[in-house]
């Protein structure tokens, strides 16, 4: 039998906690609810959850805060975004500040369930990669040292602490240095599916990314732009 999966949602909406409830534990997940920011944030912090249902606005402490400060933990625990509020700027905030998907209320259940188990199919899919190698995955370019399998990054031995988006992001380009990739494509193979019309969210990941590893924003070693394209990682390193 599978082991469940641990699900923290906090939503200050008894009727939302209880439709997702249902639905979540028709997926035979194991789900723990918050309705208050403060007490569901300091759950986080105590259980090894595999998915956390967030909303944004919350009593005690809102989503955008909880998500920065689980994110800057370096807890790698996938998150989507819930919010009553349509305006771009509310979308893409969540997204930037770490979030891995991000739903408008009201939603589909339908759209909400494939998008769960996008999250459970695309971590699955990560951690058998991560155990079918027999050695640590490690990557060396020129001062810049990824350990995959211990999410460490250095760049001339001085370590770099990154968000899980910016991790992935380093990984997937330098993994497949001189290969180009447009903003699309990456946010398809980053964030697990399209997100049109917000390309300019990989912009906004990359010049944070680039800002961490690159000694001279202005000319970028590690990180090339193709103007036109999108982005790749330089081949030329050593």
């Amino acid at each position: 039998m599978a082991e469940q999966q641990k699900v923290i949602v906090i939503e200050d909406d008894p009727e939302i906690c209880e439709l997702l409830n249902i639905h979540l534990k028709d997926l035979d997940c194991d789900v723990i609810i918050h309705q208050d920011g403060s007490s569901g944030y300091n759950d986080i912090l105590k259980e090894q959850a595999d998915l956390i249902i967030l909303d944004i606005k919350l009593p005690g402490m809102d989503g955008i805060e909880i998500c920065q400060k689980v994110r800057a933990l370096q807890i790698t625990t996938p998150i989507i975004m819930l919010t009553a509020r349509s305006e771009e700027i509310d979308r893409v905030l969540g997204l930037e500040v770490g979030a891995d998907d991000y739903m408008t209320k009201p939603f589909s259940i339908r759209e909400f369930l494939a998008r769960v188990k996008a999250v459970f199919r695309r971590t699955k899919i990560i951690e058998e990669k991560i155990l079918k190698e027999q050695n640590p995955q490690l990557l060396e370019y020129g001062g810049l040292r990824i350990d995959i399998e211990r999410r460490r990054v250095t760049v001339e031995a001085k370590k770099i602490d990154l968000s899980p988006k910016e991790f992935e992001l380093l990984v997937l380009l330098a993994s497949n240095p001189g290969k180009s990739y447009n903003r699309s494509s990456l946010l398809s193979l980053i964030w697990g599916y399209d997100f049109e019309g917000y390309e300019h969210t990989v912009n906004s990941h990359i010049n944070r990314l680039r800002a961490k590893i690159e000694p001279n924003m202005d000319n970028p070693k590690y990180i090339l732009t193709m103007w036109g394209i999108g982005y790749k990682f330089n081949e030329e390193l050593e």
